[in-house]
């Protein structure tokens, strides 16, 4: 073990994002081979340089070092020896252990003695002379901050040291800004340079530094500071309390505080008038595009002005594709901070003039020059909402919405656009806080209108189903709001219809068919007719059983232009999660959920993206990846405060628990779900946990309770309306019945499966009705039915529904006799189980075998089965019939001997018998032992 141990822990608390450099130091410092040796770190400014070196220090000091510090200052910069002074004043009272020239040397350098200016080379080996004896007691770290503003004196003098440090119990760690000229000669010295922190920790720090801040508000920090620490610690410091909660009221240039101002602002300070005013025009601009700030810039500034700034490395300009980008993104926010606002006003208009085919960019500059209340700018800022809407950019919708509101010259048409910026904060950005601001702002504007708006209405609605889930209050505004709307049904009234979207999800969280009546009235009113992908989800999402056939060519139409638009794409999975066509368009979906997980989607479409393909990867057995689908939802809604939604995601890992036999979790899952909804009114949450709680009965074989389950999510005999998870639970509830004793039940559910429409809506739910029929069916009229359930296209893309079926059919066949063919459908079912993972499923299936007299089939076992020649032998004979005294005489044994074998045999094979023996000898891949 060397002085520096490597393996050492720092008592200090952990550095975001800095393990790997701090083990780098540590292992440098630690290698016997470098033992007494130096370290240069590098990095931009702010990077955490110094947050390194103080970890580093602490480090050394808790494992027995002494260190002595140092940090260049620049009124010093012009003391010789001031940097020396600061390392060495610890000490100064060892200096009588050098010999009379090295100490009146050093005693004039550090100025606590008289005398000539010593010599350098006499000062430099007197600093070495006296380390290399302090270390020969304890070991020693020398710790240089900011090299570059030490005098040059004290940088001659430790470049000396640092090249001589060899074979010494001394090491040597400086930092300096990369790039930054220095009089310390670094030439043949190790340099480490620190990154930036990558996302993650970025993500990190910010959350530790800044909890009060939201999660969109930090996205947007973290991608200006580009890793940054102190950036990072600094930028929301400089937002008000509304800005650090509100993505929205964060201006386009973040603002800067006075550590983060000194940082750059100092550099932008000194460039000539010129070359301070395009790179405002570029800071503003926001593109890079130098056609567009030559454009600003006529008359006023050339592109050669920017020079200085390329010298100044601010900025790199690029000949290839003519774009400006600066080096920091913080740079352009200090070319900011230092202009006047009649400057950035002015500025503001003259990018407007150049933007005039552009009109969103346009549209937003000419608000950002605007002096007051302005119509027609806030027209223009309006429409730009409604562009951005429309491609997914909810965010941006809302930002242009509120500055719209905001220079509006009529208080209803500011009400107005603060209702609308509202809404689309909850219904798509997740700025849950934004949206109560922008809501009383609207409501202060104008309160009439305020009240009325059905953008007021639909935000309102939202926001109180996710603080309070209660839905009644919610659903009543909703529709009171579009009864009393002057709409006039208008199907083309966007308004109007992201209000009829928002009411199809409070209809079916109530989980009452009641409250279908009013929007379906609503519906049928619209005028010319209803938009398609309303009226589509509308019928394959109300009530599926009964209305979802007719839809779906309208829905496969849908599917085929989903397109990118966050909200389509989650509005065509609502449509199609009871049509179980999630998964024709599951790439659109895994794009959405790859761009929330980047933070380029809206919080609200990440969360829908989660929960579609959340289902349709249970359904399809790929429970991993529900399960942690499910994790990331939970852990989206409590960042973001999507309380209402957490349920969602409960009942999918309730359900992965209950289909492997985890009865314990699904029960507390779905106890959560129940103890939350039932007060609140969510029956529709209810119902999905009954559908999972009938799964882990079903499971542990407790048909009774199973049953009371699926009888709440439908009564025996119809597939409940307007409960379209019923559909899910229809084959739960025969199974149930039957193994319960009720028969007419049973029958009775089977049949209603026959009568409703479910068998025409998705292969899966064909393939349900298709198995209770046979399992109501009694005798070997069932075998038929079975098979033809089995027969449909594709059963095994439902690998456990499929595998339920096998199962029945397997146990049917084996109470019909029909031995050879039980085994192979339990086989199948049974290996299907165990890639599932559906413990309680693979016991049951494997008891049916024990039950046939095969054990386990040879797939299930690993490997080929090894037999000797003589137990293949023995067994062959045995599997034609011969007894073992019959054997015995053939192979010249004892009949004992041949029961040993067997005995031997049988647990090899998985069977328990000698009758099941031809089956597991055939088409088995045999191994023999030689």
């Amino acid at each position: 073990m060397t002085d520096l141990d490597s393996t050492a822990c720092p008592v200090t608390p952990r550095l975001v994002g800095r393990d790997a450099d701090l083990s780098y130091i540590h292992s440098f410092f630690g290698n016997t081979e470098v033992h007494g040796a130096a370290l240069l770190l590098s990095g931009e400014a702010g990077v955490g340089k110094s947050a390194v070196l103080d970890a580093v220090a602490a480090g050394a000091v808790h494992n027995g070092f002494r260190v002595l510090r140092a940090a260049g200052v620049q009124f010093e910069a012009d003391i010789s020896y001031a940097g020396l002074n600061q390392l060495l004043v610890p000490l100064f009272d060892e200096l009588d252990v050098l010999d009379n020239p090295h100490r009146d040397a050093l005693r004039v350098a550090v100025g606590i003695g008289g005398g000539p200016a010593p010599d350098r080379l006499l000062t430099s080996t007197a600093v070495l002379l006296l380390l290399r004896l302090t270390a020969a007691e304890t070991p020693l770290l020398l710790v240089v901050d900011d090299l570059p503003w030490l005098d040059r004196a004290t940088n001659a003098v430790l470049g000396f040291v640092a090249r001589r440090l060899v074979g010494s119990r001394i090491g040597f760690l400086a930092a300096s800004r990369a790039a930054s000229d220095s009089f310390f000669e670094a030439g043949g010295l190790t340099e480490h340079r620190l990154a930036p922190l990558d996302d993650a920790a970025s993500a990190e720090l910010l959350a530790l530094a800044h909890p009060e801040v939201s999660p969109a508000v930090r996205r947007r920090i973290a991608a200006e500071a580009r890793g940054n620490p102190l950036a990072l610690v600094e930028l929301p410091v400089a937002l008000s309390a509304e800005q650090r909660a509100t993505l929205a009221a964060v201006p386009t240039v973040l603002p800067l505080t006075e550590r983060l101002q000194a940082m750059f602002a100092s550099r932008v300070a000194g460039l000539p008038e010129r070359s301070r005013e395009l790179l405002l025009i570029a800071a503003l601009d926001g593109t890079g595009d130098l056609t567009t700030i030559e454009a600003a810039a006529a008359g006023r500034a050339a592109i050669d002005d920017l020079a200085p700034a390329e010298r100044g490395r601010l900025v790199t300009v690029s000949a290839d594709n003519r774009r400006l980008s600066f080096r920091h993104p913080l740079i352009g926010s200090a070319v900011v901070e230092l202009a006047t606002a009649s400057e950035r006003r002015r500025t503001h208009q003259a990018l407007a003039d150049a933007l005039g085919d552009q009109l969103e960019r346009r549209a937003w500059h000419l608000g950002e020059a605007a002096r007051g209340p302005d119509a027609t700018v806030a027209a223009l800022l309006e429409e730009t909402a409604r562009r951005r809407l429309r491609r997914g950019d909810a965010l941006g919708a809302v930002t242009a919405l509120t500055r719209a509101a905001g220079l509006s010259t009529a208080a209803a048409d500011e009400s107005r656009r603060l209702a609308e910026a509202a809404y689309v904060g909850v219904d798509s950005s997740g700025e849950l806080e934004d949206a109560w601001r922008l809501l009383a702002g609207a409501r202060l504007a104008h309160p009439g209108t305020g009240r009325q708006s059905l953008h007021a209405a639909a935000a309102s609605a939202f926001l109180l189903i996710n603080r309070d889930g209660d839905i009644d209050t919610a659903y009543r505004l909703l529709v009171g709001a579009i009864e009393s709307g002057d709409h006039g049904y208008d199907a083309s009234d966007e308004a109007l219809v992201e209000a009829l979207h928002l009411l199809v999800l409070l209809c079916w969280y109530g989980g009452e068919p009641a409250r279908w009546q009013p929007l379906l009235t609503f519906t049928d009113r619209l005028t010319p007719e209803p938009p398609e992908l309303l009226w589509v989800i509308v019928r394959t999402f109300a009530d599926p059983a009964r209305t979802g056939p007719s839809a779906l060519p309208r829905l496969k139409d849908l599917i085929a232009t989903v397109g990118d638009d966050p909200t389509r794409v989650i509005r065509v999975g609502t449509a199609s999660v009871f049509a179980d066509r999630l998964g024709d368009f599951r790439f659109a979906t895994r794009r959405l959920v790859e761009q929330g997980r980047a933070g380029t989607s809206p919080v609200r479409r990440h969360l829908g993206a989660l929960m579609h393909l959340g289902l349709d990867y249970f359904h399809l057995g790929r429970w991993d990846d529900a399960a942690e689908l499910a994790a990331e939802g939970l852990a989206l809604c409590a960042d973001h405060d999507y309380r209402f939604f957490a349920w969602y995601f409960q009942y999918v890992r309730a359900a992965v628990a209950a289909v492997r036999g985890d009865a314990e979790t699904a029960a507390a899952l779905t106890e959560e779900i129940v103890r939350w909804a039932t007060p609140r009114g969510v029956l529709g949450a209810r119902f999905f946990a009954c559908h999972a709680r009938a799964l882990a009965a079903l499971g542990n074989g407790d048909f009774e309770t199973a049953y009371r389950h699926a009888c709440a999510l439908s009564p025996p005999g119809t597939v409940a309306p307007y409960v379209p998870i019923a559909m899910w639970g229809t084959m739960d509830l025969v199974e149930a019945a039957l193994r319960t004793g009720r028969e007419q039940e049973a029958a009775a559910h089977a049949a209603a499966m026959r009568a409703s429409a479910m068998a025409e809506l998705s292969p899966r739910l064909e393939l349900l009705v298709a198995a209770c029929e046979a399992l109501t069916t009694p005798g070997a009229e069932s075998v038929a039915l079975f098979e033809r359930a089995l027969a449909l296209p594709g059963p095994e893309r439902w690998p456990f529904d499929a595998a339920r079926v096998r199962l029945f059919h397997g146990e049917r066949l084996r109470r019909l006799r029909a031995t050879t063919e039980a085994r192979e459908q339990l086989t199948l079912a049974m290996e299907a189980f165990q890639r599932l993972g559906a413990k309680p499923w693979v016991t049951r299936a494997a008891a049916e075998l024990r039950a046939s007299g095969l054990s386990a089939p040879a797939s299930a076992r690993p490997g080929p089965v090894t037999l000797t020649a003589q137990e293949l032998q023995i067994a062959t004979l045995a599997a034609t019939g011969l007894t073992n005294k019959q054997i015995a005489e053939r192979l010249f044994l004892s009949h004992r001997t041949i029961g040993t074998h067997l005995y031997q045999i049988y647990p090899k094979l998985g069977i328990s018998s000698r009758a099941a023996l031809r089956d597991a000898l055939s088409g088995l891949d045999l191994g023999r032992e030689e």
